[in-house]
């Protein structure tokens, strides 16, 4: 009877503490809110995020971050930002063509890595965002992604008290906005920086290359770095690669912002770091592998009225490449591989 009692007591003790350690876990303060550092190397190129307009702060990374992963800014509270951008696939949708959105619809591209945000001056496929902080918008209201809209999506984590609080220590009150609610996730966006890749600690003088890498850069800089140029290996601009249109999903890719038909499956160029990572790869993931997506450009290539111009040179479509070539462009592009990127906890749900 004694031993009951005695169990008894200390089955009420625990749950008493565990009650009070969920409680502390609602109202325990934040830590003050202070600007977020950034830290990228010298030779990438400047920030083109606008903090004037939306300051990176401590808090306001961890608040994006939270709603990076939060289910209800969908329909039916299933999908979040990372349901199709997956930390360890360099925020991609690792083995989609095409992404999958609620009631498991489908989408009409793959889902693009999220990683250097900040230094981006376009987004999407198309271009048709310029501004981080209206990017979110696009996938929380397409009908084939997240299917909801900003009313909707607020009106079920207004009255979550931790979402109060969070707001509150960003914003300084607990009024949750469609404003706020997209400026904090383009914060968690732009903390998103992945810059520790053998290629990074081979530019600081920190790591040497293997003789394939290093054939591969020599390789990559003849054959491809006029399009993947500059640090983040991509010049942004809509090249038509002379891809065959997928009368699947019917994308025509720029065309479908300007209608113009000079733009016809135009696509941006993506960035190539973390790129053995984020397969499979063009914007409708038709090529599973580095070594198809090389075949396609020595093999593949449609000679389009608008093919750019980089892939017709002396009346050659495509690019002359051998297998041996290949191979040392793969072994270079692994060199673009941040492992700290997809494993850094800080941007873990």
């Amino acid at each position: 009877m004694i031993n009951f009692f005695l169990k008894t007591v200390l089955f009420l003790v625990i749950l008493l503490m565990s009650v009070i350690s969920c409680s502390d876990e609602v109202i325990q303060p934040l830590e003050k809110d202070e600007a977020y550092r950034l830290q990228f190397p010298s030779y990438f190129p400047e920030m083109s995020f606008d903090q004037s307009a939306n300051p990176v702060t401590k808090n306001g990374v961890e608040l994006g971050r939270k709603l990076f992963y939060e289910g209800r800014l969908s329909r039916n509270n299933t999908i979040s930002c990372g349901f199709c951008h997956i930390q360890e696939n360099a925020f991609t949708h690792h083995g989609h063509t095409v992404s999958h959105g609620v009631d498991d619809r489908i989408g009409i591209r793959n889902a693009p890595p999220i990683q250097n945000m900040a230094f981006l001056k376009r987004y999407m496929w198309d271009g048709v965002i310029h501004n981080l902080n209206e990017q979110p918008i696009i996938p929380i209201t397409d009908v084939n992604e997240m299917d909801s809209s900003m009313p909707e999506a607020i009106s079920k984590i207004k009255d979550d008290p931790k979402y109060k609080r969070l707001f509150s220590a960003v914003y300084g009150d607990e009024n949750i906005t469609g404003e706020r609610v997209l400026k904090a996730l383009s914060q968690f966006m732009v903390s998103m920086i992945s810059a520790d890749s053998k290629y990074d600690r081979f530019r600081q003088g920190k790591e040497v290359f293997t003789s394939a890498e290093s054939q591969g850069m020599a390789v990559f800089n003849q054959k491809c770095a006029s399009c993947h140029s500059g640090e983040l290996f991509t010049d942004e601009s809509f090249r038509n690669t002379g891809m065959y249109y997928n009368t699947q999903f019917k994308d025509a890719g720029r065309y479908r912002v300007t209608l113009d038909q000079i733009d016809w499956m135009k696509f941006r160029v993506p960035s190539l770091r973390n790129v053995e990572y984020t397969a499979p790869y063009m914007h409708d993931g038709r090529f599973y592998t580095l070594d198809a997506v090389l075949n396609f450009y020595t093999d593949g290539v449609e000679n389009h009225p608008n093919l750019d111009p980089q892939l017709k040179q002396n009346n050659h479509i495509g690019i002359a490449m051998n297998t041996q070539e290949k191979q040392f462009i793969i072994a270079f592009l692994k060199t673009l591989s941040d492992k700290n990127f997809i494993s850094n906890p800080k941007f873990a749900e």
